[in-house]
């Protein structure tokens, strides 16, 4: 009896707990976007959302990727932080029209699991590409490493090792689907529900220990970027860059024209360290950093100097072409829109033009203080002019001669002024 009373309680202890205990948390699924040139804001990113997803214990961690390329220092840190990660990286190339190219190649690879969106395409890892112009000898060097550190990468994830060689060595792209035949990806996926139904189950290989994934019913946790970060992402652009060097500089050049306007100084001097920092994330070339600053030097100088043009035009050209080698790398997508390069040169002509038109302006604007301010102005005679006599003008009374006698009361002309005398004639 007393051992039926044991079980009895025994059960109804487990059925309260079981009742009352709370359900067990699905896993979470961390999701981070990458659109763009891959550079050190990436890299940032990137690991950061690793960290978040080994912190949290989550399923997984996919990173959605589109990007032309980009910078290789930044390429190798990335990869490296996959490869070491200790939770399950997903590269997925999405959305559909988005590519992976060059650095996109070598991060797609060292994924744990690579999937594609229908309409992609992958490929053209060519290292020259990435940054830089190398000769020969170093791009041999350069492209031969690149092939050992990908087909290594491919060994280790089990992937085509050729076709990594081939897309290096000659720039080869392919398709989604031809990606999933070739063995470069392993899924074909338009979204992440069909990329998660078909991946689940799988077993993925860690550092130290093998993951089946269980991620059907999990809870998508988007990286969120922080204020910071937006902002320095947006600056790293090179058009970007660009406009604040160029900006902040003639914000400057216009407070050292005229001391004391300080917003100019104050939003020039903003917008140069933002550019600065911009210039640290890119290759950038500083004979066009020096052509920018010798244009604006130009321009300072058509103010200061009559050059009828000629300074004025030579500080465009050197504009333009600051703009154009402004950053050192023959990637499309790290040089600086021409576009943008015309239209602030444009800016910058119409600026010196408004400030020169200024300078023009108060150099041919009559003297309206000090005693050369007087001439031109009306005065009333005091005291008999003949020669001399007085004259009340400006709220004082004043000498004044004259060629002809005048009389008290009448209205003269101031003419010229000789050190306390005034020569005035008479109003017709």
């Amino acid at each position: 009896m007393r051992r039926s009373c044991f079980l009895l309680l025994v059960i109804a202890a487990f059925a309260m707990t079981s009742i009352f205990a709370e359900p067990p948390a699905s896993r979470d699924v961390v999701v981070l976007d990458v659109d763009g040139a891959i550079g050190p804001i990436a890299v940032k990113l990137i690991k950061k959302a690793i960290e978040r997803a080994e912190e949290s214990g989550a399923e997984a961690l996919v990173i959605r990727l589109n990007t032309p390329g980009g910078l290789t220092n930044s390429t190798w840190k990335i990869t490296t932080a996959i490869l070491n990660a200790e939770v399950p990286v997903i590269v997925y190339v999405w959305p559909s029209g988005a590519r992976a190219g060059s650095a996109g190649v070598f991060i797609t690879y060292s994924a744990h699991v690579a999937a594609m969106a229908s309409g992609t395409n992958i490929g053209a890892a060519t290292p020259i590409q990435m940054e830089g112009k190398m000769d020969s000898t170093l791009a041999k060097k350069v492209t031969n490493d690149a092939v050992a550190n990908l087909r290594s990468i491919a060994e280790k994830r089990g992937r085509n090792q050729d076709w990594v060689e081939r897309a290096i060595r000659d720039g080869e792209s392919i398709t989604s689907s031809q990606a999933l035949d070739s063995n470069v990806v392993e899924y074909i996926a338009d979204d992440l529900d069909e990329l998660f139904a078909k991946m689940n189950g799988r077993e993925v290989i860690l550092q130290h220990r093998t993951d089946t994934l269980d991620i059907v019913n999990s809870t998508i946790v988007m990286v969120q970027r922080s204020f910071t970060e937006k902002v320095l992402e947006i600056i790293s652009d090179p058009n970007i860059a660009f406009i604040l060097f160029t900006l902040g500089s003639l914000g400057l050049v216009l407070e050292l024209y005229s001391p004391g306007a300080i917003i100019p100084g104050v939003v020039g001097g903003i917008c140069i360290i933002l550019a600065f920092f911009s210039f640290q994330t890119l290759p950038i070339n500083y004979s066009g950093i020096a052509l920018i600053i010798f244009s604006l030097i130009l321009f300072l100088l058509e103010i200061k100097v009559p050059s009828y043009g000629i300074l004025s035009i030579g500080g465009v050209i050197s504009l333009v072409l600051g703009g154009m080698f402004l950053i050192d790398s023959p990637g499309p997508y790290l040089a600086v829109s021409v576009g943008v390069i015309l239209s602030v040169a444009a800016v910058a002509v119409v600026f010196f033009l408004i400030v020169l038109r200024y300078v023009i302006k108060a150099q041919k604007r009559q003297v309206a203080t000090g005693n050369e301010g007087l001439i031109g102005m009306t005065a009333e005679v005091r005291k008999r002019i003949d020669p001399e006599g007085m004259v009340y003008v400006s709220g004082a009374l004043w000498k004044a001669m004259a060629g002809e006698a005048i009389e008290v009361g009448s209205k003269v002309t101031v003419v010229a002024v000789e050190g306390m005398v005034l020569k005035v004639q008479k109003k017709a």
